[in-house]
């Protein structure tokens, strides 16, 4: 990343450091234990996680730690569904394990123009290489497809491939609130080398896109609780916005 947004990337972290953690956390905070213990503690996770921590980069900011957060986040919100359906132990730990391994592949293939696309084809073939049927890799495989914003899904073949789709999307979209002003945008904007004067002029053109979001969601806990992550986002934006003008123009 230029050295020029770095020092923007650390004061927009400062002013986001101010603002409250999600109430999704704090009301959920025994299902996001079990989500990072999952992740932590699966070898077949642990092993796809170091897969993608060796050919993920953060050029565009999507890079491991992106990956991780939408993993864990995929994690409570299929232990949410998975409470909400009564669903058998052996099920409901064997979903957890398939949403977490799309979430830690969903942006595998980034930077290629149909990502999701290209994402859901470089899953499944890397996934071959691990102990999931067909079925589980076509699941894992569909969700990642369906994971783009503002793309209409394509209809899965399970309830399970259901959740997991929905899931994943739900968790990838959470990013699309504090995170993207802290931490996304400027590894974007540092990748495509655009002045802080562009970005501003840019500003209200691309907040159109984030407010739309929040009626994107697709899990009722999503629903529930999206709205708040774009909106704390969009407050953060504000005052980073604003820091631009003071301090870097």
């Amino acid at each position: 990343m230029d050295d020029l947004y770095v020092r923007i990337r650390q004061r927009a972290r400062e002013i986001g450091s101010k603002y409250p953690e999600q109430t999704f956390y704090s009301d959920h905070a025994d299902l996001m234990t079990l989500s990072r213990k999952s992740l932590e503690d699966s070898p077949i996770l642990i092993k796809l996680h170091n897969f993608v921590a060796s050919v993920v980069d953060d050029d565009l900011g999507h890079g491991l730690d992106h990956c991780v957060k939408v993993t864990i986040d995929a994690g409570i919100l299929f232990l949410i569904h998975a409470d909400q359906k009564n669903m058998r132990e052996m099920e409901r730990e064997r979903g957890l394990l398939l949403v977490q391994a799309a979430g830690l592949l969903h942006d595998i293939s980034r930077k290629e123009k149909r990502h999701a696309h290209a994402g859901a084809l470089a899953a499944a073939e890397i996934l071959e290489d691990f102990p999931f049927s067909q079925h589980e890799i076509d699941a894992i495989s569909l969700a990642i497809r369906n994971h783009e914003a503002f793309h209409p899904p394509d209809p899965c073949a399970s309830d399970m491939g259901q959740a997991i789709s929905d899931c994943l999307y739900d968790a990838d979209k959470f990013r699309w609130g504090p995170d993207n002003f802290t931490d996304t945008v400027w590894y974007m904007v540092s990748f495509f080398k655009s002045s802080v004067s562009m970005f501003l002029e840019r500003y209200e053109e691309g907040i159109k896109g984030i407010v739309k979001i929040k009626e994107t969601f697709r899990t009722d806990t999503g629903q529930q609780y999206g709205p708040e992550f774009v909106d704390a986002g969009l407050e953060i934006g504000e005052e980073i916005r604003q820091m631009l003008k003071d301090e870097f123009l």
